[in-house]
């Protein structure tokens, strides 16, 4: 079960690093690449983005299910359990407040899209970031006492 929370443990880190990426610079910058070929910008970016953020999401949800299955002795079955809720709600973000913005997006710049992207994926940016702090906490539990 080490491995399983190991694997958990770089896939969620890595989607806390890239969704603050996306929070502070990616997204933000969408308002700058002007009207004028955005929408097959916005298309090449939810086409290729697909690539960087599918395997990494993927592993985070199975092994977060698996964990919460069965947790590694010394881990408090709370964190993993709460760490798939917030994850589902991440999902959840994704699916029904992200995703849609990116669809409006794909047919052409709208401010107003644009503004609603930015500011709903910090409900994603501030969960993952809490993910990250519980896979350390499940990590530390773990470890040896000093």
């Amino acid at each position: 079960m080490q491995l399983v929370l190991l694997a958990h443990v770089g896939a969620t880190l890595f989607m806390v690093g890239l969704i603050w990426f996306v929070q502070v610079v990616h997204y933000p910058l969408f308002g700058g690449v002007g009207r004028e070929g955005f929408a097959e910008y916005s298309q090449a970016h939810s086409r290729l983005t697909g690539y960087v953020v599918g395997p990494p999401m993927l592993v985070e949800a199975g092994t977060a299910v698996a964990l919460v299955i069965r947790p590694p002795e010394g881990v408090p079955f709370s964190l993993p359990l709460l760490g798939l809720v917030l994850l589902a709600i991440v999902w959840l973000s994704t699916a029904f407040l992200q995703s849609p913005q990116h669809g409006v997006l794909g047919r052409g710049f709208v401010p107003a899209s644009h503004r609603f992207l930015v500011l709903s994926n910090w409900v994603r940016t501030v969960l993952w970031t809490a993910r990250g702090l519980l896979v350390l906490l499940m990590t530390a539990a773990l470890l040896p006492p000093a």
